[in-house]
């Protein structure tokens, strides 16, 4: 008997059969029931194939965090469509530039805007013709996660039904643990891999509209979450907070991860929320969960990343840069042969970071081999944002760089040459690049130098020097 293809579809349509009373998903004082969207995917699923939407067919989300885009996701999973989400934060050009690249189909959004579609007019969509289910290939493209590299220009991260039931699979638990909250916007990565988890396992997940101290406590005292995931940032501002009019004693999983964790954060973390436990997850959209340090561990390896997660193969370069292998990796960049090509080396991806491996046998991220910066769990071009500052009429050269930082694990930080005669402040900054950045792009620390330092025959940013010197700043 030969086995069904592995399909993301599958997670919300055996768990309807099995819990369909149980909540699937929360957003304010709205919830469904993971029969209520089952019931939406089947509505969406026939609103779709009647406007063509079919295998292999790209369809772009660009609209704020819903929980009608819970059944918009797994009905192009079953219709054999690829989801593609976008940051509804974005410009007008960064947008435009995305949905150049992917090229849809379809476009979904929260406004009627001309050549798309709302997803409410296509959930009121009465069509009922059936559809017949597709032939459906696992390795065949289920989600499209737009990323910027370190050229500036978005790469599309493509990942097979196969790789993400397999991410799923490796980390959901066998019973419901209790709802989840999740801090992820819908056009990231987490805000999918994070809730399909707690799907597979009929827990609960509890959407907050912005990723805020207020709103994630209230979450956790409305729904008496158990868990929440939160990047470093967030769990200082959630530490800084007035958290007495809140009841948090639901919370016995307080994760974290994406950037750089400091012991002094995790001990205040575990002061704020005793009895909980906390684990360190390292890992890409491209590689899903790479390394994770255990609730016994955090404490024991601090500035580690823990040891290779479930199904990871991991090693490093000569050179030192962490490469991995498993059977969730990312089928490749979309349309891009050349930059998967050396992501994906000698079947290894490559990611960029470089690491150091205890005698135990324990990772640590000591630093990055490619220029993009990571900042609060998100990724920055370099090169994007230099060309933004090189606009401003009152610089004479300008350059960015992540500086490490215990909250945002890098902050975008802008070395700039005025003018002469031309002061130059944050502010100032970070107006200019209202509109033409997104806005965690915006640089969040500012630097004046008499010189950007460059290489002779080419002219290239050094930007570890920069760096070096901002750091020497501080001291």
């Amino acid at each position: 008997m030969t086995a069904a293809p592995l399909s993301v579809g599958d997670i919300l349509e055996l768990t309807a059969r099995r819990a369909p009373s149980r909540v699937c998903a929360t957003l304010g004082s709205t919830s469904l029931t993971f029969g209520q969207v089952e019931e939406e995917c089947a509505g969406l699923i026939r609103a779709l194939a009647a406007r063509g939407v079919g295998p292999g067919r790209r369809v772009a989300w660009w609209g704020d965090t819903s929980l009608d885009a819970v059944a918009l996701w797994f009905a192009l999973a079953r219709l054999g469509a690829v989801f593609v989400p976008v940051n509804p934060r974005g410009t007008a050009e960064e947008v435009d530039q995305l949905l150049d690249r992917a090229d849809p189909a379809l476009v979904v959004s929260d406004d009627a805007r001309p050549g798309q579609v709302t997803l409410g007019a296509l959930l009121a969509d009465r069509s009922t013709t059936g559809v017949a289910p597709p032939f459906l290939d696992e390795t065949s493209p289920h989600v499209i996660f737009f990323t910027s590299g370190s050229s500036g220009r978005p790469k599309g991260v493509v990942l097979s039904h196969r790789a993400s039931r397999t991410r799923v699979i490796g980390d959901a638990a066998p019973f419901p643990d209790g709802p989840v909250v999740c801090m992820f916007p819908q056009f990231h990565m987490a805000g999918w891999f994070g809730p399909m988890i707690a799907w597979a396992s009929a827990d609960e997940v509890v959407f907050v509209e912005r990723a805020e101290a207020e709103p994630l406590l209230e979450a956790v005292d409305r729904r008496r979450a158990v868990r929440l995931y939160a990047i470093p940032a967030v769990w200082r501002r959630i530490l800084q907070a007035d958290r007495s009019a809140c009841d948090l004693s639901s919370l016995v999983h307080c994760d974290t991860g994406t950037s750089a964790t400091t012991p002094e954060l995790l001990r205040s973390i575990a002061a704020a929320f005793p009895g909980s436990d906390t684990t360190i997850t390292y890992g890409s959209t491209e590689a899903g969960s790479v390394c994770r340090l255990w609730p016994e561990d955090v404490h024991r390896k601090p500035g580690s990343v823990g040891l290779p997660a479930i199904l990871c193969d991991v090693t490093t370069a000569e050179d030192g840069e962490l490469l991995v292998r498993s059977p969730v990796l990312m089928s490749g960049y979309f349309r891009d042969e050349e930059a998967t090509a050396e992501a994906l080396a000698d079947g290894w991806f490559h990611t960029g970071d470089l690491a150091e491996r205890d005698g135990e046998g324990y990772y640590s991220i000591v630093g990055r081999a490619k220029e993009v910066i990571r900042t609060g769990g998100e990724t920055v071009a370099p090169a994007e944002v230099d060309t933004v500052l090189l606009g401003m009429d009152a610089l004479l050269d300008a350059a960015v760089a992540g500086v490490p930082d215990d909250d945002w694990g890098e902050v975008v930080t802008a070395f700039v040459v005025p003018r002469p005669g031309t002061v130059v402040d944050l502010a100032m900054v970070r107006t200019h690049c209202e509109g033409r950045l997104a806005t965690f792009k915006h640089p969040r620390a500012l630097v004046v130098l008499d010189a950007i330092p460059r290489t002779g025959a080419t002219r290239q940013v050094q930007r570890r020097q920069l760096v070096q010197q901002a750091l020497a700043a501080r001291r």
